[in-house]
């Protein structure tokens, strides 16, 4: 607690007085002889007029102010994974053509492959998430993949994220595919963040699902070596 006072100086033995004085029946007391109000439940007492001039005592604060710091955006990881009825072949081959991606995964509107850089394309995503729509873009690069092992990627405008696809095999003729993507949450869905990952892996394993049935279908048509 901390006392201010201005006008004609007081006599120490004011302080002491009105110190004396104080109890606490209530919730609110005087300090006698000084003439000021105090109630415990303000921040301040109320002064009033006094012969020692107007006095103000105030107690300390119990907040501590926050420190502004520059938003931090959220990356999440997602995965899913499933077991498809062709060889790790049949499915390295469907999915190493991206701009067919859009057939089977449900949120990607579009992929485009530069004609100039065919392990650079570009990606458009939009889909209603939790009532909002969402339209996002982004150019990502493929990087050196493991034939019928591995395709990753990572973005280099736009959205940032990176992911990988792998295909372990089963057998002669099945395969077991995981894909897991890791992004940077958009500051529209940041409000939404924790409710994110579980609907985003949702999506990716509706569209291997979708992929498993495609690739069954590409298989058919294709004849194998």
């Amino acid at each position: 607690m901390t006392a201010i006072l201005s006008g004609p100086a007081a006599p120490l033995t004011c302080f002491a007085k009105a110190r004396k004085a104080v109890s606490f029946p209530d919730q609110k007391n005087h300090f006698l002889g000084s003439g000021i109000l105090f109630d415990p439940s303000l921040s301040s007492v109320i002064p009033r007029s006094s012969p020692y001039g107007r006095m103000t005592i105030k107690r300390k604060s119990n907040l501590i102010p926050r420190r502004l710091l520059s938003p931090v955006m959220e990356w999440q990881d997602c995965s899913s994974m499933i077991e498809a009825d062709v060889p790790c072949s049949v499915a390295y081959e469907c999915y190493s053509n991206k701009e067919l991606i859009p057939q089977w995964m449900p949120f990607i509107s579009t992929v485009k492959v530069l004609k100039d850089k065919p392990d650079v394309s570009r990606w458009s995503l939009k889909y209603e998430v939790f009532g909002r729509d969402v339209e996002l873009s982004w150019l990502a690069r493929n990087m050196q993949p493991i034939p019928n092992q591995k395709i990753h990627w990572r973005s280099l405008e736009g959205l940032s994220n990176r992911g990988a696809v792998r295909f372990y095999p089963r057998g002669p003729s099945s395969c077991r595919i995981e894909l897991t993507v890791s992004y940077e949450v958009p500051e529209i869905l940041s409000p939404i963040a924790t409710a994110l990952k579980p609907f985003v892996e949702g999506l990716l394993l509706r569209g291997l699902n979708r992929f498993a049935e495609f690739a069954r279908e590409y298989q058919k048509k294709v004849p194998q070596s």
